[in-house]
C-alpha cells in the first residue's frame, strides 16, 4: 500500500468528484482514477460506489476514511521529526586546525559562534601536521580540518579555499644575504636551514620547490612550532622559510633577536588555510553545517 494511493483516495473521499479530486492532488484525472484502483486491488475491495454524484464511499471506503487520514497524519508528522532532526545538531564535531593560523582565518570566533548556535554539539579540536589532518579526515576520525590542501592527498575531499600567505626567508641580520632586498631560489643552494617536520605542508612545498630547481640544503634541525623555527634561526642555527603572519608586522625588516624577513622572487611559495571535508553526504552533518557557517561568516565580513 503505497501513501500516494491513500492520499489519492482521502482527496477523492473529501472532494466527492473526480475532477475537484485530481485538480487537489495536481494530477490528471485518469490518474487519479488509476491510482484509487490500484488501491482497491491492493485490499481486495471496491471503495467506491461508480457511477454516482456525488462520489459515495462504500462501507469498505467508510471505513478506511479515519485509517487513512490517520495514516496520512503519521507519516507527516515522521517527515517533520526527519526535518526538524536535521536542523538540530547533536553529538560531536572533531575538527583539527593547524597552529598560529587565527591571524588568517578567525577560528575562535567561528567556533564559538557555532557552539553557540548548537548547544548540543560537542566540539573537539586538535593542532597537527597537515598529512596527518588529511590523513584522519579521509578516514573519518576527524569531521573536518582547517589545513593546507596538499596536492595528491585531497583525493574524496572537498577543499574549500579560506586564506593563504607569502612563505618569507628568515634570517639573522648579520647573514650574509640579510642586506638583500629580495631572493631568488638559488641563491639559498647549500645553505643550511631550520625546518618543520616533513608531514607539515609548507616543508613538502619548499621540499618540491628545491627539487625541482635542482638545488640542495642542508637541514640543521626539524622542529613542530613556528616559535622554535624563530628562535633557532636568531641563534644562528640556520635560515628558514616562515609564514608572513608569524612575524606580526610582516615586512621584510629586523625583527626580535635581530631577524630579518626577506621575499623570495621567482617560485611560488605560500601558506594556505583551506577547509577540507569528505565530499557530499560522506560528511558528518556537523562538517556540512560547520562548511555553511564559515561561507556565512566569510560572506558577511
Amino acid at each position: 500500500m503505497e501513501l500516494r494511493h491513500l492520499r489519492h483516495f482521502v482527496a477523492l473521499a473529501e472532494e466527492r468528484n473526480f475532477t475537484r479530486a485530481a485538480a487537489r492532488e495536481l494530477i490528471v484525472q485518469s490518474g487519479l482514477s488509476s491510482s484509487v484502483r490500484a488501491l482497491e486491488k491492493t485490499l481486495g475491495t471496491v471503495l467506491f460506489v461508480r457511477g454516482t454524484r456525488p462520489v459515495r464511499l462504500t462501507v469498505e471506503g467508510e471505513a478506511l476514511l479515519p485509517a487513512a487520514r490517520h495514516a496520512l497524519e503519521a507519516a507527516e508528522a515522521a517527515r517533520q521529526v526527519v526535518h526538524d532532526v536535521k536542523g538540530v545538531l547533536t553529538g560531536q564535531l572533531r575538527i583539527g586546525a593547524l597552529q598560529n593560523s587565527q591571524h588568517l582565518v578567525p577560528l575562535a570566533s567561528w567556533l564559538a559562534e557555532f557552539a553557540r548556535a548548537h548547544p548540543g554539539l560537542d566540539i573537539t579540536l586538535q593542532q597537527l601536521a597537515a598529512l596527518p589532518m588529511l590523513q584522519m579526515v579521509a578516514e573519518a576520525e576527524l569531521d573536518c580540518a582547517l589545513v593546507s590542501a596538499v596536492p595528491g592527498r585531497t583525493a574524496d575531499l572537498q577543499v574549500i579555499p579560506l586564506a593563504a600567505e607569502p612563505l618569507l626567508l628568515a634570517c639573522r641580520s648579520d647573514h650574509p644575504l640579510a642586506d638583500a632586498e629580495s631572493l631568488t631560489l638559488d641563491m639559498l643552494d647549500g645553505e643550511r636551514f631550520v625546518e618543520t617536520r616533513p608531514e607539515w605542508a609548507n616543508r613538502i612545498q619548499v621540499d618540491a620547490a628545491f627539487t625541482a630547481a635542482g638545488l640542495t640544503r642542508r637541514i640543521t634541525c626539524e622542529v613542530t612550532e613556528w616559535a622554535m623555527v624563530l628562535d633557532l634561526v636568531s641563534a644562528g642555527l640556520g635560515i628558514a622559510f616562515v609564514p608572513k603572519g608569524v612575524d606580526p608586522g610582516a615586512e621584510p625588516r629586523s625583527a626580535d633577536g635581530g631577524l630579518r624577513l626577506i621575499p623570495v622572487t621567482g617560485v611560488h611559495l605560500e601558506r594556505r588555510i583551506d577547509l577540507v571535508l569528505p565530499k557530499g553526504h560522506a560528511a558528518s552533518p556537523g562538517a556540512r553545517r560547520f562548511a555553511e557557517h564559515i561561507r556565512r561568516m566569510r560572506t558577511a565580513r
